[in-house]
């Protein structure tokens, strides 16, 4: 099959969901507009743990990707899917990095990043895919960017090589011993479903997230073989559904001005996508993995 076929969501699909309105999601997300899982504190041994926030939980998910992709003081890094800038901003202003250059494809979210100034950042809209560094990178982080690298119908071989060809890529630009730290939604392991369920998802696939596929864990894996080993991989539903509650939460706090910003009908689509997710993520229809590689020599 011809590489066209294993193309993941087309610009005009990510546009759709991203270019809403920068102010309709910065009613909602944290105050760094990151939009992907929080990692939550969790208790310690015989003790309950600290009060949490959004934005620390963010900034914890942040850093722990970045420590384990080893980014911190490093020259250049690459965010493939850098949303509103916030791991850019992490990158260069907590971490030193020199240089890191986000992907997007959103203008929206390139506009609001490239006003933010962000010092030794570069935006880019662009798909990885046509992406050619004048330098390799020192690491490579993916944050809930993988779930568009396959459109919706394609076989499980088909999506496999659609991100073997995502990896294939990591694998030029980085050195021996270099690092990708990839965040992802995947299927989860509970395939009991009900009738409301399996309608559930087919909203969010179809009116939220139009052409693109959520992998299976084995998918990913399987398509970084013989290029990446498995250093580290923890699967994070819980956060995830701790997440999108209080997103939820936020959303209809400020109701009435996202109305004002997007309409009726997008906030109800909003408000029914978060709430069906907090439920699929409790109920293990979905899983979030968080994964950390490491390229030989």
């Amino acid at each position: 099959m011809s590489a066209t076929a294993y193309q993941g969501a087309t610009a005009e699909a990510i546009r759709h969901h991203y270019d809403v309105s920068n102010d309709f999601y910065a009613l909602w997300l944290d105050s760094s507009l990151t939009y992907t899982c929080a990692l939550w504190a969790e208790p310690g041994a015989g003790q309950e743990a600290a009060p949490d926030d959004l934005e620390t939980a963010q900034a914890r998910k942040l850093d722990h990707l970045i420590e384990g992709a080893r980014a911190a003081g490093a020259r250049r890094v690459l965010d493939v899917g850098c949303g509103w800038g916030s791991l850019l901003k992490r990158l260069t202003q907590v971490h030193g990095v020199q240089h890191a250059v986000g992907l997007t494809l959103s203008d929206s979210q390139a506009d609001l990043a490239e006003s933010a100034r962000i010092s030794g950042a570069e935006i880019r809209v662009e798909n990885w895919r046509d992406h050619r560094p004048a330098e390799p990178y020192d690491a490579i982080i993916s944050i809930g960017a993988f779930e568009h690298f396959a459109r919706t119908g394609l076989t499980r071989g088909e999506r496999v090589a659609a991100y073997r060809e995502f990896f294939e890529r990591c694998y030029e630009w980085l050195p021996a011993r270099g690092r990708v730290a990839l965040q992802t939604n995947i299927k989860g392991n509970n395939t009991v479903m009900d009738k409301a369920t399996v309608r559930e998802l087919m909203f969010i696939i179809e009116t939220i997230f139009p052409e693109s596929e959520i992998p299976a864990l084995s998918e990913v894996v399987e398509s970084g073989e013989k290029l990446f080993d498995v250093v580290s991989l923890r699967n994070d539903p819980d956060h995830y559904s701790r997440t999108c509650a209080e997103w939820l939460r936020r959303l209809q706090e400020n109701r009435e001005a996202a109305v004002r910003l997007s309409g009726e009908e997008n906030v109800v689509n909003y408000e029914n996508y978060l709430g069906a997710s907090v439920r699929h993520f409790q109920n293990r229809h979905l899983g979030l993995s968080r994964i950390i590689l490491e390229k030989g020599r």
